[in-house]
Formats: structure tokens, C-alpha cells, sequence
């Protein structure tokens, strides 16, 4: 179809998914296509539940759950949206009626004031420096640094550790973002935010995470 046919009829884009020919397969009834799939969404599944629910068990139950209710939906997918989007609508709806059961729809996490600063309030100068709200000292340039130790298995290890301390949302945010390369428009479908509120959330994440790695790399 073409573009000027789309405007006409006003009909919705095709989705490019990256899962299409699994959802090909799984529709004609493929369980290898659905092991694919749960291997390969699994992992997330598993994290973003842990947002909402802290006891991994529990968190299990939630992504089972999750599982049985997308088969069960299937033929009622229309491909609005790509298969994974779809997949963690799901889940964080599922996880959020456990959550309200198991009295965490809320987890601790969360709690902590979102509106708080992303950097300390000390970095900046204040109203009688030299450059009011500049810097102190600007922050390491990370291209400075050699590749090998910004790559190393402790930094990364450093960062996950990082995002785990993040605020549920923030932590939701910046692992689809970051870690797993969605699109913003694919997050604010399944975690049901408003593309302000993502930009918003990915920013805090960021730059708490940044934060909490120029630390460790200083003091290393």
C-alpha cells in the first residue's frame, strides 16, 4: 500500500516487527516458535516484573501468567503494535493485579521522590559564582577513558548494579531503552506512559546511573 493510499483511506502503517515471522509461527500453532519467543523475551519479562513484585516466585507466577494470557489472546492480536510491546502490556498489567494482591503494587523503590534532582545540588554554583548554576567542575569526559576499562565486566557489572537502585518506572524506562534498544514509542505502548513522561523517566535513569559509574570509575 502505498503512502498516498494510507492517506487516504487514513489507514494505520504497517508495523515493521521485528518478530513477525515468530508471530507467523506461533500462529500456525509452532512451539518451537513460542520457546523462541520465551527465550527471548523471558529475561525482561522476568526484571520488569520484579518492579512491581520482589519476590522472585511470586515475579514467576506473574511472567507464567503473562504467558497463558498472550496464547490465549493471540488470534485477537491485530498488530497495532509490534508482538513484544504487545507481550509487555501484558505482563505489566498482569504484574500490577499482583502487585495490589501481594499489598506492593507500589514497590520500595518507588517510594523515593521522583522529583528529586537528577545530580546533586552541590555540583552546581550558586547564586554567587562566578557562573550561577554552572558546573563546579564538569563532569569526566567518559571519552577519555580507555576502552577496555569503560567495557570491563566490573563496569557493566557496576551499571546493572546502578540500575537495579533505580525508582520501579525509571528502572522499567532505562532497561527497555538501554539494555534491550527499544524505541521510545514501543515503551510509552507497554508500560502505558506519555512520551513526556518517558523522555522524563529516561532522563532520571540516565543520569543517575551516569552518577553512580563516574563514582566508581574516579575512584578506581
Amino acid at each position: 500500500m502505498s503512502d498516498s493510499t494510507l492517506a487516504i483511506t487514513g489507514a494505520a502503517p504497517p508495523i515493521d516487527d521485528p518478530d513477525a515471522e515468530l508471530l507467523a509461527r506461533l500462529r500456525l500453532g509452532d512451539e518451537a516458535a513460542f520457546l523462541e519467543l520465551v527465550e527471548r523475551y523471558g529475561p525482561v519479562m522476568m526484571r520488569i516484573a520484579l518492579t512491581y513484585v520482589r519476590v522472585p516466585s511470586v515475579a514467576e507466577e506473574v511472567v507464567q501468567d503473562a504467558w497463558i494470557g498472550a496464547l490465549k489472546s493471540l488470534e485477537r492480536f491485530e498488530g497495532r503494535s509490534t508482538l513484544r510491546t504487545w507481550l509487555l502490556r501484558i505482563l505489566a498489567n498482569r504484574a500490577r493485579t499482583r502487585g495490589a494482591r501481594e499489598a506492593r503494587c507500589v514497590p520500595f523503590s518507588t517510594l523515593a521522590d521522583d522529583d528529586e534532582p537528577s545530580v546533586a545540588s552541590e555540583r552546581f554554583q550558586g547564586p554567587d559564582g562566578r557562573f550561577p548554576g554552572g558546573w563546579v567542575s564538569f563532569p569526566t569526559d567518559w571519552r577519555t577513558l580507555p576502552e577496555e576499562r569503560v567495557l570491563a565486566r566490573e563496569t557493566m557489572l557496576h551499571v546493572e548494579a546502578a540500575i537495579r537502585e533505580l525508582p520501579g518506572r525509571q528502572q522499567d524506562v532505562i532497561v527497555l531503552r538501554d539494555v534491550e534498544g527499544w524505541s521510545a514509542d514501543e515503551v510509552c505502548l507497554a508500560l502505558e506512559l506519555s512520551a513526556s513522561n518517558q523522555r522524563v523517566l529516561l532522563h532520571r535513569a540516565r543520569s543517575r546511573v551516569r552518577a553512580a559509574l563516574e563514582g566508581y570509575l574516579e575512584a578506581a
